[in-house]
């Protein structure tokens, strides 16, 4: 299988934060969810995608294209859609295209005006007066016009109406068809990468948690509720992000544990919000271990 992103060792460090060691790929023909809370990296990787970060090592490649050596061909294969307005707020989508056009090569001004009349965009207003589901449009016109085989999308449902937002799912299932291209999916909202993804990719702290196939992602952990009491030690040693309250007690494990749970406890299918959260909640659990408060 082709990949048509590469990322392999690496490493960026700034003060207070670093990432460390991120590889993953994403195969052609599909797309990538990419999520983890604030802080963990995703932007970075991001920026040092597109050259707007300078990373300390690791190697990154898009169509096989190495993104510092052939920066300028990479680039022209990336469609990016930011979750604000990079374009010139004065400008309407016609003058949009004569800023864009000399920047591409392969750029389709037939493309480009069908995708405006597609989106019903009007070509002209001042597109800073558009609404954030319309800049999202006009962003993603940009991007197919230039026959972009990679599109990167940074927090782009962010705000936006759920129908906003199921016409941009939409959007990418139909640009994905052509299996030669491919989607990196940066989102807080997870139910968006449920509908859509077929990747994964966890950022924590800088580093990759996980990276695989969604299903594999959901079928390998669960959340485990009970009384305190009814966690053996043994079982709280492989929990993630064990949690007690007043009521009870609750934290994620890993499914190649499950005939270790007691028929006490209560076993239920992880969503990837859950998994996030319960993440989020190990380094505090493991504090309180290390100091023997568990």
């Amino acid at each position: 299988m082709e990949n048509i992103l590469e990322i392999e060792g690496l490493c960026k460090e700034y003060d207070g934060f670093a990432l460390k060691d991120v590889s993953f790929a994403l195969p052609k023909g599909y797309i990538m969810g990419f999520v983890g809370q604030n802080g963990s990296g995703k932007t970075t990787t991001i920026r040092s995608i597109l050259g707007m970060a300078n990373p300390d090592s690791g190697r990154i490649t898009v169509c096989g294209l190495d993104n510092r050596k052939d920066a300028i061909a990479m680039k022209e294969r990336i469609g990016v859609v930011f979750d604000s307005l990079y374009l010139a707020g004065h400008l309407n989508a016609k003058q949009i295209e004569q800023q864009l056009k000399p920047f591409y090569k392969d750029w389709d001004s037939k493309e480009y005006a069908s995708r405006i009349a597609q989106f019903e965009l009007p070509d002209n207003r001042p597109v800073g007066d558009f609404s954030k589901g319309m800049k999202m449009k006009l962003m993603i016109a940009a991007a197919l016009s230039h026959k972009a085989e990679l599109i990167i999308l940074d927090e782009p449902t962010s705000g936006l109406d759920p129908v906003a937002r199921d016409e941009l799912l939409d959007i990418l299932a139909e640009y994905i068809e052509d299996e030669n291209r491919g989607v990196l999916f940066s989102t807080h909202i997870t139910s968006d990468v449920e509908r859509i993804a077929d990747y994964i990719t966890v950022l924590h702290a800088g580093k990759v948690w996980f990276t695989g196939t969604k299903d594999e992602l959901e079928s390998s952990y669960v959340v485990v509720k009970g009384a305190a009491d009814e966690f053996p030690d043994a079982l709280l040693e492989k929990c993630i992000g064990y949690h007690a309250y007043r009521n009870g007690s609750d934290a994620m494990l890993h499914t190649k544990y499950l005939d270790e749970v007691p028929e006490e406890l209560v076993t239920e299918k992880a969503s990837i919000d859950e998994i996030l959260v319960y993440i989020a909640k190990e380094a505090k659990y493991a504090g309180h271990r290390k100091n023997g408060q568990i």
